[in-house]
């Protein structure tokens, strides 16, 4: 039983929970940016680079073969797949990966500057010491 409550209190730790929560978030963000990137900027590009859909660009190696036989049955060519280096999907990713890193940029320096701001915000007066105290007192009925 020991176990399981250490696994529950390792579980339910506000860390764990926001780790959880920043990995959907993560996703649905990198989802978001792919559709945008493949639905929003692809055919942008596509358009200047002559009308075609950038993502489905690839540099062919080898085409492919269609399987061909003789007139009794038997295979005199067999089926090859093609072989293409496909550069159009690659830079896709990568333009992902870039909106991706310049968000996420975005948010660590707003997140710092909020830090920043914390940190430069005056403290309250500094608390005396205790013969600091003692003169003070003594100094106030002085006065009386």
């Amino acid at each position: 039983m020991a176990f399981i409550k250490e696994f529950k209190e390792f579980a339910l730790k506000g860390n764990l929970v926001d780790i959880a929560v920043a990995f959907v978030m993560g996703g649905a963000f990198g989802k978001l940016v792919s559709t945008f990137t493949e639905k929003l900027i692809a055919p942008l590009i596509g358009l200047l680079t002559g009308g075609t859909n950038f993502y489905d660009k690839k540099l062919v190696l080898k085409s492919a073969v269609a399987e061909v036989k003789d007139p009794e049955g038997k295979i005199v060519v067999p089926h090859g797949d093609e072989v293409a280096l496909e550069w159009g999907a690659f830079v896709t990713v990568i333009i992902d990966f870039l909106i991706v890193a310049f968000v996420m940029f975005l948010v660590i320096k707003g997140i710092n500057a909020l830090k920043k701001k914390e940190a430069q915000a005056p403290a309250g007066p500094a608390s005396l010491s205790t013969t600091e105290t003692l003169l003070t007192e003594i100094r106030d009925a002085l006065k009386k």
